[in-house]
């Protein structure tokens, strides 16, 4: 295997757009959207006896459309239907080239992620692709957060954790009133499985994503919910409506003075370095190697945008 296929790109994630497989309007849409990543849906999204036929559509996209420097990906039916399969081999076979990762729901284990990796690669080498294609999957029932470990250890391939809280709403018996609206809980009902997903996400090098927000009219419950997962961890979090993409962007992004500040501070430990001090203080704020290491993550996400 060559070196482009074992290195585990880096990619922009703070806006997820989701777009149904079966609608070449919407994928059209999407494709000059401000989002950086895009999955075109064979699951939730597309009716059983559309399934089949928006395969087709979702590769002549993926191969005709100007995706600019977004993440192109394609969200695959349950393994454990008759669809996955065949929804693998049909994208791969027919836009293999032109995809960056594919996206696995309902994953409960590693063998999950390992199927699909094995059948990934199998195509890869019979079409002779050289660039590796990727996974994402969601976390969604509460065997995968009972194994998220193993499953985030699973494969090379794997970039990304998602956290799809409405089946597991469903999966772990929580009313669907209290996981979507106001509720007697006293405090955020998905800190637990937020702050699960995004530590073993980052224990194995991978992204931490938060999942959908049903109420695309209602702004600032949507930004409420970015702020909650960034603070986590996260990396971005899904819009399923495109009045969704910039409120994630925002969120998701450091502002100018932020990458102004850790560039300053990042320097001047730099220099304190050079001259044989393990800290510096500046501006009354002392520097050291643990803060330099929160300072990175805001200096690497700023160059991952152009900032």
């Amino acid at each position: 295997m060559t070196d482009s296929l074992k290195t585990r790109p880096r990619r922009l994630r703070r806006s997820q757009l989701s777009v149904p497989g079966s609608s070449e309007k919407m994928m059209a849409k999407a494709a000059g959207s401000a989002a950086d990543h895009v999955f075109l849906d064979l699951e939730d999204a597309v009716a059983p006896n559309a399934k089949v036929a928006a395969r087709s559509k979702i590769v002549t996209a993926l191969r005709d459309l100007d995706w600019g420097n977004k993440t192109r990906c394609v969200r695959i039916n349950d393994l454990g239907t008759e669809y996955a399969y065949e929804d693998v081999i049909t994208v791969v076979e027919g836009a293999g080239a032109h995809l960056d990762t594919i996206m696995v729901p309902k994953v409960k284990t590693a063998h999950d992620v390992m199927w699909i990796d094995i059948l990934l690669g199998q195509i890869e080498r019979k079409l002779g692709l050289t660039r590796r294609i990727g996974v994402e999957v969601l976390i969604e029932e509460v065997e995968g957060m009972m194994n998220i470990d193993a499953i985030a250890a699973a494969s090379p391939r794997l970039e990304c954790l998602i956290f799809g809280m409405g089946d597991y709403s469903a999966s772990q018996g929580i009313d669907i009133g209290s996981a979507f609206g106001p509720s007697g809980y006293p405090g955020d009902i998905w800190h637990y499985p937020r702050y699960r997903l995004a530590i073993a996400a980052r224990a194995h090098g991978l992204d931490a994503v938060d999942g959908p927000f049903a109420d695309f009219r209602n702004p600032e419950a949507y930004r409420e919910e970015c702020r909650r997962a960034m603070t986590l961890g996260c990396v971005g979090k899904w819009a399923i409506h495109p009045a969704q993409i910039e409120p994630a962007l925002e969120v998701f992004s450091p502002s100018a003075e932020a990458v102004t500040r850790a560039r300053k501070l990042a320097a001047a430990y730099a220099e304190a370095q050079a001259r044989g001090e393990g800290a510096v203080q500046v501006d009354g704020v002392m520097v050291d190697v643990a803060s330099i290491r929160i300072l990175q993550n805001v200096i690497d996400k700023a160059e991952m945008i152009g900032m």
